[in-house]
């Protein structure tokens, strides 16, 4: 494991304080360690992404971050920089995503659970287009409980490809275009990303009735389509999408 600054032999420190334990998990930007504060034991998460990353986004996630601090379920930051050879984001250790519980119980959520999570994750979603945000990547792996005393909370999380969809102090919206390319995950993205409009906040709120049909169903119609390529496979799953009516989708 490379690391942004080490100690004594096998151990590595960030920001100074904290001790890198072990990897839980990655992406496309890097990796996520589990670390504890060497001062008081308290475990937290670290993302390091390395400087040469081809599309570093940590810096830009951290800014977010930043103008979100303080909103109910957005973690919070205790450090974020520039150490060594990486992008460095030290914040709250969360629980389990919402996919993972979803596997945990056998792929099958209750009415009552799926209307709990709804009410939770509509709150992180407004509270973040509140501040003139959209996320552009809402899917079940993207939300996570909490631990301890916020262990029924949910949290929203990755922002990397978050966009600024207005003017903070004129209220503009940005330019309606219809060049983009899909950003995002296929499977719940909205029809409107698909066919390259730029995204508003009807796009984040598509993909969450997605989201949520996905754990009242246990999958949904577009999964699974084969396809030669990663371009004719996004075609299918929008064909499918467009063609498959909400009575259908909603049984």
């Amino acid at each position: 494991m490379a690391s942004a600054k080490s100690s004594t032999k096998g151990e590595y420190h960030v920001a100074g304080k904290y001790r890198l334990v072990r990897k839980i998990g990655s992406g496309s930007f890097g990796d996520i360690y589990l670390a504890m504060n060497i001062a008081n034991g308290e475990e937290v998460a670290v993302k390091l992404e390395s400087v040469k990353a081809r599309h570093p986004q940590l810096i830009y996630e951290s800014k977010l971050y930043k103008i979100l601090q303080g909103g109910v379920g957005i973690p919070h930051i205790r450090w974020w920089g520039v150490e060594k050879d990486y992008n460095v984001l030290v914040m709250d250790l969360l629980g389990p995503s919402i996919e993972d519980l979803f596997n945990f119980c056998s792929r099958k959520f209750s009415l009552k659970t799926v209307l709990m999570l709804a009410d939770q994750m509509i709150n992180r979603i407004e509270f973040v287009h509140t501040k003139n945000f959209i996320h552009r990547d809402i899917k079940p792996d993207n939300f996570l409980m909490g631990i301890g005393r916020h262990c029924n909370k949910v949290y929203l999380i990755d922002f990397g490809l978050a966009k600024k969809f207005r003017d903070s102090r004129t209220r503009q919206h940005i330019q309606y275009r219809e060049d983009k390319n899909l950003t995002g995950t296929a499977r719940y993205a909205s029809i409107n990303a698909h066919l390259g409009i730029e995204q508003s906040r009807r796009d984040d709120m598509e993909s969450l009735g997605y989201v949520l049909m996905y754990f009242n169903r246990g999958s949904l119609p577009w999964q699974g389509l084969k396809a030669g390529t990663k371009k004719q496979k996004y075609e299918r799953i929008s064909e499918k999408k467009m063609s498959t009516p909400v009575e259908v989708l909603c049984k």
